[in-house]
């Protein structure tokens, strides 16, 4: 009784045994289902960019651009030219799309109008059959082609659309900007010199040579290492504190002498477009025709033009606005600090 107590004993728990690592083993097996689930549906669902999805714009496409072209440091000069190689880069694609298109749907119409040719199917006379001996009806497949109605060579139709007009235009347009840059391009490149006077409270007249796209910032620089071997004061001092006056204004620092000679701007005392320094040498002044004289820009610092603005000259100075024009020049009044503003 004992022996069969102890083998029963046993066997209940071998089942027991077997029984649990049987759910271990279906436990184990619903979680590896259940993670293979997970992945299938993470990789089903997985997008690797908002842009790889939904698309990417032109504008999307050229701001990443622009963003990976300025990343760290970038001097403002680099960041223009960034931003002005990307509008033309834009424009040109704007061409290109808009030629490409133009070009798909030529193609589509050439296509569609040769399948307009139509079979017509010759009918049989009532008394074909007596003429013909075997009485077999015999059909023609004549093919005919609708005529083209064309224009009138007289009439003017430029106010009409016409594609291949309009990629002719683009060619042009294309040209003639590529024109226009290497034009600009070339006279950037050409070089001015420029005579200029270090204003402490008097002149000291020098002068240096640069090139035409050159912009007030670059030139103040050059001018300030031409100068601080003599003017101490100028060693610890950047150009961005260093102003540039040309005919009592204030010239901006981000603007190129190009532009001003391609504007012909006008200062308050004489044109901003000539750098030299001469003078009017008519032995008669006629009123009516304007003096002729170009005088040297004056650099100074900006703290010492903060404590002397309300003192002639630099109670005329004014910082230059493309917007504002000057009818005739004038050497006093129109003092804008100090007394006598207006």
């Amino acid at each position: 009784v004992k022996m069969s107590q102890t083998a029963m004993l046993g066997a209940s728990k071998g089942n027991e045994a077997a029984r649990i690592l049987g759910g271990e083993k279906k436990r184990q097996d619903d979680k590896n289902a259940h993670e293979a689930a997970k992945q299938a549906i993470m990789e089903k669902n997985k997008v690797s960019s908002f842009g790889s999805k939904f698309g990417t714009s032109k504008g999307d496409t050229m701001h990443t651009e622009y963003q990976q072209a300025t990343i760290g440091l970038v001097t403002l000069e680099n960041l223009k030219k960034t931003r002005e190689e990307l509008a033309k880069k834009e424009v040109i694609l704007d061409h290109l799309n808009r030629e490409a298109a133009i070009k798909a749907e030529l193609e589509k119409q050439g296509a569609a109008s040769k399948k307009r040719k139509t079979k017509v199917t010759k009918s049989s006379l009532s008394f074909a059959e007596d003429m013909d001996g075997d009485g077999v009806e015999e059909e023609e497949e004549v093919v005919v082609v609708k005529k083209r109605i064309v224009k009138n060579p007289n009439v003017n139709t430029a106010f009409l659309p016409d594609r291949e007009r309009e990629l002719q235009d683009i060619e042009k347009r294309k040209l003639l900007t590529e024109e226009w840059t290497k034009d600009q391009e070339k006279k950037k490149s050409g070089k001015l010199e420029i005579t200029f006077s270090y204003w402490d409270g008097s002149g000291h007249r020098r002068s240096v040579t640069c090139n035409k796209g050159t912009n007030v910032g670059q030139f103040l620089e050059i001018a300030r290492k031409s100068l601080m071997d003599e003017f101490r004061e100028l060693r610890g001092c950047s150009s961005d504190n260093l102003l540039y006056v040309k005919e009592d204004l204030i010239i901006p620092q981000d603007m190129t002498f190009h532009y001003l000679i391609e504007t012909k701007a006008r200062g308050k005392s004489g044109p901003l477009f000539h750098f030299d320094v001469h003078e009017d040498v008519r032995t008669i002044n006629d009123a009516r025709i304007e003096k002729d004289e170009s005088h040297a820009g004056k650099i100074v610092e900006r703290h010492w033009y903060e404590r002397n603005k309300h003192i002639f000259p630099a109670s005329r100075w004014e910082t230059y606005d493309p917007q504002k024009k000057w009818d005739k020049y004038t050497i006093h009044g129109s003092e804008v600090n100090g007394n006598g503003v207006k």
